[in-house]
């Protein structure tokens, strides 16, 4: 694990995304609230808001984190059959929140596909990547890449 002893605490923010394509009937189904298995959104948010809690437990070497904030925003998007996963993380620390980001978007997908692969088995989770981090001694980054 790396020293982060020396480290300034600085406020620190990185969200991550993650989307989950399906079939059209899958994703109106959720939409809908028809899924026999409850609320899939609701689950899923608070299966990624979990995950970013136990990322140190997950990730070797990841240190464990007091979080100030976790967000996990899921969006239908029926125009690609897809649903889109936002996870933003936060705190005020020595080492940044990517991973917890990261973690949260992946845990909430992965949640996602196994409340409906009962009904749809070739989902794909897709383009999980970090959007942005903030704070720290290497300050600020922003992915590049446009997603459509």
């Amino acid at each position: 694990m790396v020293d982060v002893t020396e480290k300034k605490v600085t406020e620190r923010t990185a969200i991550a995304q993650a989307y989950i394509e399906m079939s059209a009937q899958t994703l109106a189904m959720i939409v809908e609230g028809k899924h026999h298995k409850g609320d899939v959104f609701a689950t899923a948010r608070i299966a990624g808001i979990m995950a970013a809690k136990k990322t140190s437990e997950l990730i070797p070497l990841c240190h464990p984190l007091m979080l100030t904030k976790i967000e996990v925003d899921i969006v239908a998007e029926p125009q690609h059959n897809r649903v889109k996963i936002t996870a933003l993380c936060k705190l005020s620390g020595k080492t940044g929140v990517e991973m917890e980001a990261l973690t949260a978007a992946s845990t909430a997908a992965l949640t996602i596909y196994d409340m409906c692969k009962a009904v749809q088995k070739d989902m794909i989770i897709t383009n999980i990547h970090l959007c942005e981090k903030q704070g720290g001694k290497s300050g600020s980054y922003f992915h590049n890449e446009v997603t459509k």
